[in-house]
């Protein structure tokens, strides 16, 4: 069929046309990074947090899987999960949990903190920073660290200045190893403006490269998710941030309270949660920056009982996270590790097979069962490369199963 004389000129003018927002789209839409993710973050009150924080909650996680379920069998009929599927992965969480049983770690100087005088919180800050410097040094060390600190609203913005400049100074050497910073009670587009502006400052003075210092935007007030005019503001949060925000974290229960919810049913998978967190996913797809849900706060194991139901209850929620395309969440406490690695490790494992055969026959363009698009092998191989990062596949059972390595599954995630 002949082409239209007009079409080179009429392609020439939407070139033009759409120039600008081409450059916008790459910009401001790099799509999903490809490096690792933790698949949890852990907040520590200043107070109770030690050098050997760490290591003490792999023990505990131990202590808790030989006491209450000391084999495969008894860990899968606690959560309600196939035997054999839970024994190939129950020595991998165990050795999860003797190696690096904590993969991001944050000292908290705001909520699990609580209001001190600013000479107690400095002190604080100083046996903190010694002691993460301790921690960073361990075999077992966290891959990401850092600190929570105060809001940026107008009571506790000096304090959470202080605590911010104060720590970056004291582990500026660092800044490259895994530093992470949360804005927490985020309430407005100004205030992330704010922190750019604080990272900008701090840089400067410390001598820092610029760009170093990134942060995460804690979710955890309604203001975040529907400001007074009406307008979700969460994406010109991301774009505020001038490519220093790294992820998006949910806040249950402060989110909850803000509305209303009784404390009973302050909860992840509560339907107002759910609405947050789909702003949320929307708000950062596709920009680079990644998301993270809350945390349940059932932490019983006075007996057998309270166990099982406490791992139920946590196991299905990471499940449900997961399930809904979220690769990362919150926990309070060591006995939250088992169940956090047990869920990661079988939702990987189980997508492994059929994401190795669907992109083996995508690339060779053999007809399957299922007619895969370019953007869901992308997905396939992201899950891929999510199952490697987290410890639950191996590298070379993917190369295996798909003859892709990791570089070629990375080149199908662009």
């Amino acid at each position: 069929m002949p082409v239209p004389e007009f079409v080179p000129d009429l392609t020439a003018s939407l070139d033009r046309r759409l120039a600008q927002a081409d450059r916008d789209l790459a910009e401001q839409y790099p799509g999903d990074r490809t490096t690792r993710q933790p698949i949890h973050t852990v907040y520590v009150p200043a107070d109770l947090f030690a050098a050997e924080t760490v290591s003490s909650w792999g023990a505990k996680a131990l202590e808790l899987l030989d006491q209450f379920a000391p084999d495969a069998a008894t860990l899968a009929a606690v959560v309600g999960a196939d035997e054999d599927e839970v024994d190939q992965v129950y020595e991998r969480i165990r050795q999860k949990l003797r190696t690096a049983p904590i993969e991001d770690l944050r000292v908290d100087f705001e909520d699990g903190y609580g209001v001190r005088t600013d000479d107690t919180e400095d002190t604080q800050l100083e046996t903190s920073v010694a002691d993460l410097r301790n921690a960073l040094d361990q075999s077992d060390r966290p891959a990401w660290w850092g600190i929570r600190f105060k809001c940026f609203e107008a009571p506790t913005r000096a304090r959470g200045v202080r605590t911010l400049a104060a720590f970056v100074a004291a582990m500026h050497d660092r800044a490259g190893d895994g530093l992470t910073l949360t804005l927490p009670k985020v309430t407005s587009i100004a205030q992330v403006e704010a922190m750019v502006e604080a990272c900008d400052q701090i840089e400067s003075a410390l001598g820092i490269d610029s760009g170093t210092l990134t942060f995460e935007i804690q979710v955890e007030t309604a203001q975040a998710i529907m400001a007074s005019d009406g307008v979700a503001p969460l994406a010109p949060m991301i774009h505020a941030g001038q490519g220093r925000v790294s992820s998006l974290h949910y806040g249950t229960f402060d989110y909850s309270a803000g509305l209303g919810i009784a404390a009973a049913y302050q909860a992840a998978d509560h339907p107002a949660a759910d609405h947050a967190k789909n702003i949320m996913q929307v708000s950062a797809a596709q920009t680079g920056v990644r998301m993270s849900d809350g945390s349940t706060n059932v932490i019983a194991f006075g007996d057998a009982e309270q166990a099982a139901a406490t791992w139920k209850l946590h196991y299905d929620l990471v499940q449900r996270s997961l399930v809904r395309g979220i690769y990362q969440g919150w926990d309070m406490h060591p006995g939250h590790l088992p169940t956090r690695y047990l869920a990661n490790y079988l939702f990987f494992r189980r997508a492994m097979p059929s994401a190795c055969a669907r992109l083996s026959s995508y690339l060779s363009k053999v007809s399957g069962d299922v007619m895969d698009e370019p953007a869901t092998a992308r997905m396939l191989a992201m899950a891929l490369l999510r199952g490697v990062h987290c410890g639950a596949i191996d590298a070379a059972e993917v190369h295996d199963a798909s003859g892709l390595t990791l570089d070629q599954l990375r080149d199908l995630t662009r």
